[in-house]
């Protein structure tokens, strides 16, 4: 069973920046692309990054692109997102996720997710 679990979020100024962590446990871990999600009260879950099971490729969304960085560690299981200039609208509960086919920005096409962390950003 493939479990995920998400840590580093917390309460910054806007200008800051967070580093979250994601493991994964019960898998293979160099057999998953990985991604990075994030929701905020009211609104639905929106992809942030992803990487590919090399970390070879990586994808951003626009809202993040330039001000965000991940990275994934195959020896550690785990995979990173390195934010900064933190904006309030970045304030969200974020997700990783893994799929062992496709390294995508659509929440349906991720077969395994964690619990989240919460990011909250003050202005």
């Amino acid at each position: 069973q493939v479990q995920l679990v998400e840590s580093g979020g917390g309460l910054v100024q806007a200008g800051g920046s967070l580093r979250l962590s994601c493991v994964v446990s019960g898998g293979t871990f160099s057999r998953y692309h990985l991604g990075w999600f994030r929701q905020a009260p009211g609104k639905e879950r929106a992809w942030v990054a992803a990487i590919s099971r090399s970390g070879n490729l990586t994808y951003y969304a626009d809202s993040v692109k330039g001000r965000s960085t991940i990275s994934r560690d195959n020896a550690k299981n785990s995979v990173y997102l390195q934010m900064n200039d933190l904006k309030s609208e970045d304030t969200a509960v974020y997700y990783c996720a893994a799929d062992p086919v496709t390294v995508a920005s659509v929440a349906r096409e991720y077969d395994y997710w964690g619990q989240g962390t919460q990011v909250t950003v003050s202005s």
